[in-house]
C-alpha cells in the first residue's frame, strides 16, 4: 500500500498514513485536527541516455517530417542493395558481305 503524507493546517507538523488507492483523502487527522495532503516529487529518477525521444535517435538516422531519407540512410540502402550487373559491351555486328556492284554504265 502507498504511503501518503499529510500536514496539519494549524501547524507545520506532518505525518504519514498507509492508504490504499481506493480510499479517499483524509480531511481530518485521527486526533480531530484538520489536515491537507502533501504532494512531493516521486522517488524515481530517469537519468542517463535512452529515456527520452531525443536520446534514442541520432542525427544521421532520423528522417524529416516529409519522409525524405537522409544522406546516410540512402548510402546504407545503396550499400545493402546489390548493384545491377553491367551489360556486356556490345560488339559491332559483322556486316554481311555484299557483292561489289560495278557502276552501271
Amino acid at each position: 500500500m502507498p504511503t501518503y503524507s499529510y500536514k496539519y493546517l494549524d501547524s507545520d507538523e506532518t505525518f504519514d498514513v498507509y492508504q490504499s488507492f481506493t480510499e479517499s483523502d483524509l480531511t481530518v487527522a485521527p486526533d480531530g485536527r484538520p489536515v491537507r495532503k502533501v504532494f512531493s516529487p516521486i522517488g524515481v529518477s530517469f537519468s542517463g541516455s535512452g529515456f527520452y525521444r531525443n536520446d534514442s535517435r541520432s542525427e544521421n538516422k532520423t528522417s524529416d517530417a516529409a519522409g525524405k531519407k537522409t544522406a546516410s540512410s540512402e548510402s546504407s540502402t545503396a550499400a545493402s542493395t546489390p548493384a545491377p550487373a553491367a551489360a556486356p559491351a556490345a560488339t559491332p555486328a559483322a556486316k554481311p558481305a555484299t557483292p561489289s556492284a560495278s557502276p552501271a554504265a
